[in-house]
């Protein structure tokens, strides 16, 4: 499985969580990291190159840090630029189906604050949903997300921790559920 990370912060440097994803991601087999930020901060988006970079890969990973309860400007562009009419949906607009999407989120937040009643009201699965949409509307599988809250309290220690969970997350077959269920369903015909 090919997969393409995604990465979307617009001061990486600054950043102690999404750097850490990154750099961990850099070294895994199988995985090309494109940096939205480091590529157009300064110039427009290449839409048919963004659009090989997806025909090339199998899951792909949205890398961003929660923005006032969605991802960086420069992501919504991206996704108004390459998921095209007639390309990504809409009539004959079938490029991305059968591919998987996952998102991973650094959130300062405490998880507890994510849910009905909490202080932000919403879970972070209800504020996810235009991503869940967007994925359905192209054909693609939306996988579990990956989820570090308190990301501007948390110690480097945990920080490194969150960064290999990370990354066995995005490199884990199973996370496809019908992986998972063609992978069980053999596991009983074998037993």
């Amino acid at each position: 499985m090919k997969t393409l990370v995604i990465v979307v912060h617009p001061n990486i440097e600054a950043s102690r969580i999404n750097k850490k994803w990154k750099e961990a991601v850099l070294s895994e087999p199988g995985i090309t990291v494109h940096d939205l930020y480091e590529k157009y901060r300064h110039q427009p988006i290449d839409v048919e190159y963004e659009q090989q970079l997806l025909l090339a890969h199998d899951r792909i990973v949205f890398q961003f840090p929660l923005y006032w309860y969605s991802s960086p400007p420069l992501l919504k562009q991206w996704f108004d630029e390459v998921f095209t009419f007639g390309w990504a949906h809409g009539p004959g607009g079938t490029k991305l189906k059968g591919k998987e999407w996952v998102t991973a989120m650094s959130i300062g937040s405490p998880e507890h604050s994510y849910q009905a009643g909490g202080y932000n009201l919403f879970s972070i699965s209800e504020l996810t949903k235009p991503f869940q949409a967007s994925a359905s509307l192209v054909g693609m599988a939306y996988l579990l997300s990956f989820a570090e809250y308190r990301a501007n309290k948390i110690s480097d220690q945990e920080i490194a921790q969150s960064a290999s969970r990370y990354v066995e997350h995005i490199t884990n077959i199973e996370l496809n559920p019908k992986v998972r269920l063609r992978n069980y369903l053999k596991q009983l015909e074998s037993e």
